[in-house]
């Protein structure tokens, strides 16, 4: 726990930190809350509880800076695992279907991927946070309702394979505010045929912001306050001044 003279209080800024496996983005913020003594921090958006990296963690006046920053493009790398569809489209949920996966080349594969880049339509998968008459359509989900989601307009401007290794594709993806990762793999393996699923994914960059830059949770919370200010980036870089 973080300890020091330093008024809390007066702490400001943007966080930048690698989110750990396992615990969700609002588990991150209530840890840090306790550190910090303090409840004015959000987060500038959310990662699956399966997900790693980087979560831009607002504290202070720069969670008024939220709207700004959920929208910045964002980049991910992350694992395809082909040929075993979930009902949550990613490794955490129930096995619906298995199917063999084809024998592709490595250039099939990557025009594959070509045909995901761009401004296109997306559907939100069941198990997500948007809402429908206020209720979280996972919440549905885990009653195993499904009902109709609007598709969102998406721009995806970067899509590679990194490592190809059937099942398995090692991609890196950038793409918009309102993409979903582990709907791209699903639907990417839809489109070959075979089904699949998200079965890693980490979170490399969110805007001008690294995660090169990031500390890791245990690493926070284990400074004091006055080294915890020294981390934190002055939100007017980033944040029209009137918007604070």
């Amino acid at each position: 726990m973080a300890t020091g003279s330093s008024d809390s209080r007066e702490l400001e800024g943007i966080l930048l930190i690698d989110k750990p496996a396992g615990c969700t983005s609002h588990d991150v913020v209530a840890r840090l809350r306790r550190t910090l003594k303090m409840k004015r921090i959000g987060h500038a958006g959310t990662l699956d509880p399966m997900a790693t990296g980087l979560l831009v963690v607002l504290v202070g006046k720069a969670t008024k800076a939220s709207q700004f920053l959920i929208s910045v493009d964002k980049e991910y790398e992350g694992t395809i695992f082909l040929g075993r569809t979930t009902n949550t489209q990613d490794a955490e949920g129930e096995v619906m279907v298995e199917s063999p996966v084809p024998a592709l080349s490595d250039e099939e594969i990557r025009n594959h991927m070509a045909s995901f880049l761009g401004d296109q339509y997306q559907t939100p998968p069941m198990h997500s946070a948007i809402k429908l008459k206020g209720v979280p359509l996972y919440k549905l989900a885990r009653k195993g309702k499904e009902v109709e989601r609007e598709p969102r307009f998406i721009r995806v401007s970067r899509l590679e394979a990194l490592r190809i290794c059937l099942p398995e594709i090692d991609f890196r993806v950038a793409a918009s505010k309102g993409f979903y990762v582990r709907t791209l793999a699903h639907d990417f393996g839809a489109r070959i045929g075979c089904g699949g699923h998200l079965s890693r994914l980490r979170r490399t960059r969110a805007g001008d912001f690294s995660l090169s830059n990031a500390s890791t949770l245990e690493a926070v919370e284990a400074m004091t306050l006055s080294e915890i200010s020294r981390i934190l980036l002055p939100v007017r870089q980033v944040i029209p001044s009137q918007a604070l």
